[in-house]
């Protein structure tokens, strides 16, 4: 952390104070609406006030993010988040289940739209608070510190509904993110506000051009498919992993929560060994293939043990190519338009989410678990060996250009 510079401790400090809140208010979110509806049907209607309005918005705000103060965006969205956690508490407050519910849904909603509008910012103001040769690292750090907050938060939050209502809860997640709006106060201004004027032609344009230039790099698209992929899985699991261990295995409540634990922390520890390996398209794509092979291990394990090594696998070495990933995306993106090809990319990644979860839960492909899990690993595992070993005719190539550089 000492080589940082204080603006990117700054943003480091602001995304996981939020993340913490927000891992917190998420989890009594659902507890809450059951309290008082007790329906599993609002539950799904939660979860679709949330998405579809962010996939919607995520669409259709990407030129917009290109001509803002990305500076100022990310904390004025701490402060909206911080307000709209305040909502269902004061629905609780007032003794009225309508306002409850309401204030939940209007919640659910105001998340969905902030959170793609800021982590797309976020991603793009990163190239500006750190040298280049630090950017591998830094999104390592970020991504590793991120999930290791979902991972505490749900344990910290069980220890606080023990001496606290659980409606109070949303109170300290407000605080949470008025902290992280204190927090991201501390990175000084250096983007400036583009556009005064916006009119529908303007945006349409802006719109073309941004996906015209995103397709006219060819290595940014495949970076994002093979994310894009990840992601794909990542939403199957989330089906998946409760099934398998309760199901297919028979077991406990208590190794499901060592299961799920298991990769955020993997992924904790694949931050600190991606110091000390060599910053090469040959990792990168082995972490990709690493973490495919965890889900394709999981359809011949019988084990609970061995199950949570597998998921703790996966999280040690998918750091390795996500974080090289989107430093190389930060790195030969346009910089004039990397938070829109930020937003573009960010869009890709989570509509293969629930495309994951779909295929996870249909029942018309009759597929057990077991199989679901090879197949989504191997839809990571497969192009991750078509680039691991294309990688090495694009090292040859690179040190063959050095070298006529230096002949020149």
């Amino acid at each position: 952390m000492k080589k940082f510079s204080k603006s990117f401790k700054a943003l480091w400090i602001g995304e996981v104070i939020s993340e913490f809140g927000g891992a917190a208010g998420g989890i009594i979110n659902g507890l809450l609406l059951y309290e008082v509806t007790g329906s599993k049907e609002w539950m799904g209607v939660l979860w679709l006030v949330y998405f579809i309005p962010s996939l919607i918005l995520q669409g259709i705000s990407a030129p917009f993010l290109n001509h803002v103060v990305k500076e100022k965006m990310l904390r004025n969205i701490q402060l909206i988040r911080a307000g709209a956690y305040i909502l269902p508490l004061v629905g609780y407050l007032i003794g009225s289940d309508v306002g409850t519910i309401l204030g939940l849904v209007v919640l659910q909603c105001l998340l969905g739209l902030m959170q793609p509008i800021y982590a797309s910012l976020s991603f793009s103001l990163l190239p500006d608070l750190c040298k280049e040769n630090e950017l591998i690292e830094a999104n390592a750090l970020l991504d590793g510190t991120i999930r290791l907050m979902s991972f505490i938060a749900p344990g910290a939050t069980s220890l606080f509904l023990i001496v606290s209502p659980i409606h109070y809860i949303y109170g300290f997640s407000s605080i949470m993110f008025l902290a992280s709006f204190l927090a991201l106060s501390r990175i000084p201004q250096s983007s400036t506000k583009k556009v005064a004027t916006w009119s529908k032609k303007f945006w349409w344009a802006e719109m073309k051009e941004g996906y015209r230039t995103f397709f006219k790099y060819p290595q940014l698209l495949r970076l994002t498919i093979l994310s894009s992929t990840v992601q794909f899985a990542v939403g199957a699991t989330m089906v998946l992993s409760i099934p398998f261990i309760r199901g297919d295995l028979n077991g406990h409540s208590w190794e499901y929560a060592i299961f799920s634990g298991a990769f955020p922390v993997g992924y904790a520890v694949g931050t600190v060994l991606l110091t000390k390996l060599p910053k090469t398209y040959q990792t990168m794509y082995l972490g990709l293939i690493g973490g495919g092979l965890s889900f394709v291990l999981l359809f011949f394990v019988n084990s609970i043990p061995i199950a949570w090594m597998c998921e703790l696998f996966g999280g040690l070495v998918f750091p390795l190519f996500n974080a090289q990933s989107a430093a190389i995306f930060q790195r030969e993106a346009p910089r004039n338009r990397l938070t829109q090809l930020s937003a573009v990319r960010l869009l890709f990644l989570r509509v293969t989410m629930p495309l994951g979860i779909l295929f996870a839960s249909s029942s018309f492909l009759d597929l057990s678990t077991r199989q679901i899990y090879a197949i989504v690993g191997m839809v990571i595992v497969l192009p991750g060996l078509l680039h691991f070993f294309a990688s090495f005719s694009h090292s040859h190539n690179n040190l063959l250009a050095k070298k006529k550089q230096k002949t020149s």
